[in-house]
């Protein structure tokens, strides 16, 4: 990469333009030509950095439910379970983290399935010594972008502005989750990449915009982005900080937490007699080094004394759930006799 691909990256981690011919749009933007923009974005999704370009939907407002998942488990059986687990469609990050529970992935489960009853499918499992659901309580952040360019790291100080979106009751119909199910595919690197979308619908790319950004108003996608792979983009210490937040303070120090550019997600979860902790943030860094001092001044500006970092030592799964495509799932399909 040079620093022109990394300026590339940054916009489209927040800003893809929703217009006929995205790339020119671009193009434009960082005054290169059409088909210079093309090759970069090409040669970034053949390294791997780029993952997706593709719509973000909201696992909970397309009426899934979704939960993180702790595990403690015998490390003999730690790649086993992870890799059995890991079949679940449900299943889109799965992590090895330095802690107790050694295995910690998040399951999405579609309307009319039940969490608790798809987590026990998983009790067939050898090894498997505990089991802490911890759904979301409160959702504070969630948007991950990491700032490809070194100069302009932002202050770690609370300075973003949470987006407003309309509260309006959401009912996907058969013609939401098909356009749903074509929005959420990889953008295809050609001048009009969304033709493709727009002829499967039988609708014009206008209205595809159109519905996008009122998918958008009310909370239904989140954005139209760029999702990179953390750790091909340099950034391979993914840590979960966790707090101890007093009661009382919950809703004050979530929001605060989620105001940080450098916080990705940030949650309320419920604790446990042997986890205490009820805040959830993550921060993506470039070493461990540089994630401890980050908490440590986070910790400063908030006032929470009591926090772990839990960073991931491997990384078992990490995709995107295809929302309305999926069967039923059967451990015993999965485990050989």
């Amino acid at each position: 990469m040079d620093d022109l691909d990394r300026e590339i990256l940054n916009e489209i981690q927040w800003s893809f333009p929703l217009v006929s011919e995205p790339y020119n749009a671009l193009a434009e933007k960082f005054k290169i030509t059409n088909e210079d923009l093309k090759c970069r974005i090409s040669a970034l999704k053949s390294s791997g950095i780029l993952r997706q370009l593709s719509a973000i939907f909201d696992t909970r407002r397309l009426g899934y439910k979704s939960s993180l998942v702790a595990m403690a488990i015998s490390p003999e059986n730690l790649d086993y379970v992870a890799n059995q687990i890991n079949r679940h469609p449900g299943v889109s990050h799965n992590y090895e983290r330095n802690h107790e529970y050694n295995l910690w992935f998040t399951l999405a489960t579609p309307p009319g399935n039940d969490l608790k009853t798809e987590v026990a499918k998983f009790s067939k499992l050898p090894g498997i010594i505990k089991v802490r659901l911890l759904p979301t309580i409160k959702l504070f952040k969630i948007g991950v972008k990491l700032d490809m360019i070194q100069e302009k790291k932002q202050n770690i100080a609370p300075t973003e502005e949470k987006k407003k979106i309309s509260e309006v009751k959401f009912n996907p119909t058969d013609d939401d989750k098909e356009f749903i199910r074509q929005l959420q595919k990889d953008l295809p690197v050609i001048d009009r990449p969304f033709i493709p979308a727009a002829q499967a619908l039988g609708i014009t790319e206008d209205e595809i915009f159109k519905k996008l950004k009122y998918y958008e108003e009310i909370g239904v996608m989140r954005r139209y982005a760029a999702i990179l792979r953390h750790r091909d983009a340099g950034f391979v210490a993914n840590g979960m900080i966790v707090w101890k937040v007093p009661e009382e303070r919950i809703e004050i120090v979530g929001e605060k937490l989620g105001a940080f550019p450098q916080i990705s997600h940030c949650y309320q979860r419920p604790v446990y007699a042997d986890w205490p902790y009820n805040v959830f943030s993550m921060v993506h860094c470039k070493s461990i080094p540089e994630a401890e001092s980050m908490a440590k001044e986070i910790q400063r500006q908030i006032d929470v004394n009591d926090y772990k970092i839990l960073f991931s030592s491997r990384e078992f799964k990490k995709t995107r759930v295809e929302y309305f495509t999926e069967s039923e799932f059967k451990i015993e399909q999965t485990i050989p006799v």
